[in-house]
């Protein structure tokens, strides 16, 4: 391949989850292209939801960066892509600054890019500095581009916490907590981007905000290194997929939905929830989502469950992701204890539960080769059925989750980043 790439960037970080990391980048994101300028922002590690804000507030598609599960090559790949096109990277980290193995620091030391670090003000005046010191010098070798504040209180707060900083540390700016543009949650994070009708009216607003108290220079340019040239074969040439996309199934990484495209695919997106029959399908996608939000008008389109019956019954793939692993259960029930019969097409069923069941990255060692993916969810499923493998975490986090095999039908709890193992991906829904 060409030549490295320049272009301005910076990894936006905190301390700890929950300082406002998405708010902040959804900020300086739509700030950036309200001026003007074509900006393209990824996000680290595996997450859903983050991304659907970030499209919305950059205009361009987010992806993955993540050292393990999409890959050092994959990951300065797309960043080299990204920078022959852009004014401005923008990365969201994952976590803690330092947290995780890899950790969003790791990343940003990795390809040179320097962390933007964000914490929330709230409650806090000199001390802000002190925590700032500590982001910046706690890894000596770490780039670091500056600190911006999130959830200001007044104007004499904000200078409070920009006057705490030393050893010429840059301020970015401070995002008020009075301009209503925090972005509502649920369990799973941030509520769906699609869900929210104001969501362009508060990225405006926080544009503004953050406009308002910065001066909206770009970061110095970053050099991006090319990748090594890669060939994808066409495994899936003149495959037709029938991916579920809708308000139940909306976990979908784009970067998979273009390998899949890459190695010849004919993608038809549909409605579980909706739409009556299926596209003209050789393979069948269910990824993941909130099926527990719809489980009765999931249970009462019986036509669509007829449907994806007739398709298993066929002898067709089938791969199915955590929520789109529910639909094929007996039943699931909801936290409200609200039960609801689905495909049946899997002996078992789940129930929500108030609290975290699985959290961990996952390398999974199929028949078709070892993919790599992640496990989130709130769910327990409860079945007999004897799995064909089990997932293992890389860092010791929570869950070993199963695999199941029903003739062409494979389902698991596990979201697999389908560029981790390109020929596998394409044995699981190659007819």
């Amino acid at each position: 391949m060409s030549d490295a790439r320049h272009c301005p960037a910076v990894l936006i970080a905190a301390p700890a989850s929950g300082q406002g990391k998405t708010t902040v980048t959804a900020a300086l994101a739509r700030l950036h292209r309200n001026q003007g300028r074509k900006v393209r922002v990824f996000k680290c590690g595996p997450d859903f939801l983050d991304p659907m804000i970030l499209e919305r507030a950059s205009g361009a598609p987010v992806y993955q960066l993540d050292l393990w599960m999409v890959g050092e090559q994959e990951s300065r790949r797309l960043l080299w892509e990204a920078a022959a096109e852009a004014d401005l990277i923008l990365i969201e980290g994952v976590m803690g600054l330092f947290d995780g193995t890899p950790s969003s620091a790791d990343l940003a030391r990795h390809f040179g890019v320097p962390v933007l670090a964000v914490i929330d003000g709230t409650a806090m005046a000199q001390t802000f500095g002190a925590l700032a010191l500590g982001l910046a010098r706690y890894q000596p070798d770490l780039p670091f581009a500056g600190v911006l504040a999130n959830r200001v209180g007044t104007l004499r707060h904000a200078q409070l916490l920009e006057g705490s900083l030393t050893e010429g540390l840059r301020w970015y700016g401070g995002l008020s907590r009075e301009t209503g543009i925090e972005l509502p949650s649920r369990h799973l994070g941030l509520v769906q981007a699609s869900e929210l009708n104001d969501l362009d009216a508060r990225l405006d607003a926080a544009a503004a905000a953050l406009g308002a108290s910065c001066d909206a220079a770009l970061p110095p340019a970053v050099r991006f290194a090319a990748p090594t040239e890669r060939a994808i074969e066409p495994l899936l040439q003149g495959v037709r997929i029938a991916v579920a996309r809708d308000e139940a199934f909306a976990f979908t990484y784009g970067a998979n939905l273009d390998l899949l495209r890459a190695m010849g695919a004919q993608l038809a997106f549909f409605s579980p929830l909706h739409d009556a029959n299926l596209p003209d399908a050789d393979s069948l996608y269910l990824p993941g989502g909130y099926p527990e939000l719809h489980h009765q008008a999931l249970a009462s389109n019986t036509p669509m469950l007829e449907a994806i019956r007739a398709h298993h019954h066929a002898g067709k793939p089938l791969l199915a992701e955590c929520g789109g692993m529910l639909y094929l259960l007996e039943a699931l029930t909801d936290v409200g204890g609200e039960r609801a019969e689905l495909l049946g097409l899997l002996a078992g069923e789940a129930v929500m539960q108030k609290r975290l069941a699985a959290l961990a990255l996952q390398a999974v060692e199929l028949p078709e080769g070892t993919l790599r993916g992640h496990t989130y969810h709130h769910s327990l499923t409860s079945t007999e059925l004897e799995p064909i493998a089990r997932g293992q975490s890389p860092n010791g986090g929570r869950g070993a989750e199963a695999v199941y095999r029903h003739g062409r039908l494979t389902a698991s709890y596990v979201h697999f980043y389908f560029a981790s193992n390109p020929q596998a991906s394409a044995a699981l829904l190659c007819p």
